[in-house]
């Protein structure tokens, strides 16, 4: 009888193992909001590199599409960690939650306002209809801040949930349907290709914005604190290694095509826009948040009282990597080319 060599074996049997029992990886569930997108990519690239196997987790990345229900699922401990615009976790505190902001992956908006051909100005606006995802979300916060920027009050316009970008721009064909709305940058060339305005550039509008933070419940930052600690260093490397190492744009665009489903030209459109935007070391920036706050507070029954900062934000992890020497290491270990 053929019998396959000892070490053939032992080989095949490795190979069948998943490298989390393999080799020991503590497991990290992360959800991420808003389905599969370019401000994702220090996350998917942390991933297909094995930077966080590198500092010892197997991370699960999670597409959780809708704030509420990504917050109810760290509520509920059935995710370690998410990334989310700043406006769902503080609304979550607000009430009651236990979870907090742990650090920040995009302080900027990338965002176009995309209106019908005839809205050429932002006056124009009054009295329209604006599409948004949902309530309380970053759709909603952007608009408020680009008619806060325009001198208009938030009532100028009538804000309407209408699903996500694509449905929105649909909706904008039909007749009696939406003025206008606010889209990723990846899908503004396609919306000036149907004939739609680009009425403004919210970066232009917008000197910093949460984005995206990331956020964890307390009891976990607590009792999993290395857990969380060394998600954060596999994090750090790619955003620093997306930074300063063009040499990898190849590799990168190939993931970006891979976990996006794009064709390479798109891939490298997203690519070119996004690479340096992500914050480095991954703190959320404090302008950003007050603007938020300041949105918040206008709300019938709020108090400034319930804004002290140290409520929802946290970075003793990240003050802790700082400390250690972590964050220059990596540009030691991977220097700029």
């Amino acid at each position: 009888m053929f019998r396959i060599p000892l070490v053939l074996s032992f080989l095949l049997f490795l190979q069948s193992v998943p490298s989390s029992v393999l080799f020991g990886l503590e497991r990290h569930i992360h959800a991420r909001a808003g389905g599969s997108s370019a401000q994702q990519l220090p996350l998917i690239v942390a991933k297909d590199l094995g930077l966080f196997e590198k500092y010892g987790l197997n991370v699960d990345l999670l597409e959780i599409r809708g704030g509420s229900l990504l917050m109810q699922a760290l509520i509920g401990q059935s995710v370690n960690s998410a990334d989310v615009g700043a406006q769902a976790p503080i609304r979550a505190i607000l009430s009651g939650a236990n979870v907090v902001i742990t650090g920040g992956l995009l302080n900027k908006t990338l965002y176009k306002f995309v209106t019908r051909k005839e809205i050429r100005t932002p006056s124009d606006l009054r009295g329209k209809k604006v599409g948004i995802v949902n309530f309380g979300g970053a759709n909603e916060f952007n608009i408020l801040m680009a008619l806060k920027a325009w001198g208009m009050s938030a009532d100028s316009v009538k804000l309407l949930p209408s699903g996500g970008s694509l449905a929105r721009l649909a909706a904008m064909d039909v007749e009696g349907g939406l003025d206008a709305t606010i889209i990723p940058y990846g899908e503004a060339a396609m919306a000036a290709k149907r004939g739609f305005n680009i009425l403004a550039d919210l970066s232009e509008l917008m000197e910093e914005s949460p984005e995206k933070v990331f956020i964890a419940d307390r009891s976990f930052i607590k009792t999993k604190r290395d857990n969380a600690k060394r998600f954060f260093q596999g994090l750090s490397e790619s955003i620093y290694r997306l930074r300063s190492q063009p040499q990898l744009r190849g590799k990168i665009v190939a993931i970006i095509a891979k976990w996006l489903r794009l064709p390479t030209h798109l891939a490298e459109e997203a690519y070119d826009s996004h690479y340096h935007v992500f914050a480095f070391p991954p703190r959320v920036g404090r302008r950003g948040l007050q603007d938020v706050f300041e949105i918040i507070q206008r709300e019938p029954g709020r108090s400034k009282d319930e804004f002290k900062l140290s409520r929802f934000v946290d970075e003793s992890l990240l003050d802790e990597l700082e400390n250690e020497g972590f964050f220059k290491r990596l540009e030691t270990e991977n220097p700029r080319k």
